[in-house]
């Protein structure tokens, strides 16, 4: 198996399970830092998977600091944690701790899949300074979720609970997560296997083909808190979009959000359509504010050592440029 996660980085914070890495730029071109916020069911490695293979790694040739929050593997002591938790304890405090750490006046926070959702709303109650906000396949308005259709109609009329379960187990393992993205996936799953085999005398592409997938099975449990609150606050109520949401007891609007919006779509995304993502874009206070589609599937590898180029036409000029 070849080795994941290369390019250099120090733990600057430590949270319970939680980890804040610090990738410093080669040559820093660029006064404000990024700092990025993945999902909670997949391990965050997916932004290095190896030399040529990292968007961390093509970030940091370009001159941008990076911060990255790894929440973790919870276990059964952590499953009154919930998004609530997350959202506060973790990520703010994470922020904060950026803000001291590299003297920055202002950050840009990338939040991936579900990640984006708990950035979206620490954005919408935040009082660090966040200057730009990114959103990649990201999902924000519940109102339909076509994978879950059928559980989440059950949910809302209530003929369905998962709570006295999860008051038992306390957590989803990692096993049954990644059943359930099978379950979601298992069509499109094949396709990786196909193009294996058309390119399996391609060394460095078998290379990169296997971090990927090792990446695809390293799922990561959910707490009891978490679903939970996601059932009620996202599935039934959907209160992200609707402005109701509250964090812990914090009014979370959207339109609270003033920095700078880039959001991510993909047009081939069964998980997180666009119609779930970009609602965001009329309810942001954002005066600059952008949406990008792209054609891949829901998890995109980065393919080379160069910064995709939404990423190298919308950053540069919001993130406070030192100089050559």
């Amino acid at each position: 198996m070849p080795q994941i996660g290369m390019t250099p980085r120090v733990a600057v914070w430590k949270k319970n399970k939680a980890t804040l890495w610090h990738y410093p730029a080669k040559k820093k071109r660029y006064s404000v830092p990024i700092v990025i916020v993945y999902s909670l069911i997949n391990q965050p490695y997916i932004f290095d998977l190896g030399p040529g293979n990292s968007l961390i790694e093509a970030f940091g040739k370009e001159g941008y600091d990076i911060y990255l929050l790894d929440f973790g593997i919870p276990g059964y002591e952590d499953g009154n944690i919930s998004l609530d938790e997350y959202i506060l304890d973790y990520i703010q405090k994470g922020v904060q701790r950026v803000l001291r750490h590299s003297g920055a006046e202002e950050i840009t926070l990338l939040g991936s899949c579900i990640g984006g959702t708990l950035a979206a709303m620490y954005a919408a109650i935040a009082e660090e300074p966040i200057k730009n906000l990114i959103l990649t396949v990201s999902p924000i308005d519940f109102e339909s979720v076509p994978q879950f259709d059928q559980w989440t109609e059950a949910l809302r009329e209530g003929r369905v609970s998962f709570d006295e379960i999860l008051d038992v187990f306390q957590i989803v393992p990692a096993k049954a997560v990644k059943s359930g993205m099978r379950l979601m996936t298992s069509p499109v799953y094949v396709s990786p296997l196909l193009s294996l085999l058309y390119r399996a005398d391609d060394e460095e592409y078998v290379k990169r083909w296997r971090r990927f997938n090792a990446w695809t099975n390293d799922h990561i449990p959910l707490t009891a808190g978490t679903i939970k609150q996601m059932a009620d606050d996202l599935i039934i109520g959907n209160k992200l979009i609707k402005g109701t949401l509250k964090i812990r007891g914090k009014k979370a609007k959207l339109n609270k959000i003033k920095a700078n919006l880039l959001v991510i779509a993909s047009q081939s995304d069964r998980l997180v359509p666009k119609a779930m993502i970009d609602p965001i874009m009329g309810a942001v206070s954002s005066t600059d504010k952008t949406l990008h589609l792209l054609e891949s599937g829901h998890a995109q590898m980065h393919y080379d050592d160069t910064l995709p180029t939404y990423y190298k036409e919308w950053l540069p000029e919001r993130s406070g440029p030192i100089g050559p």
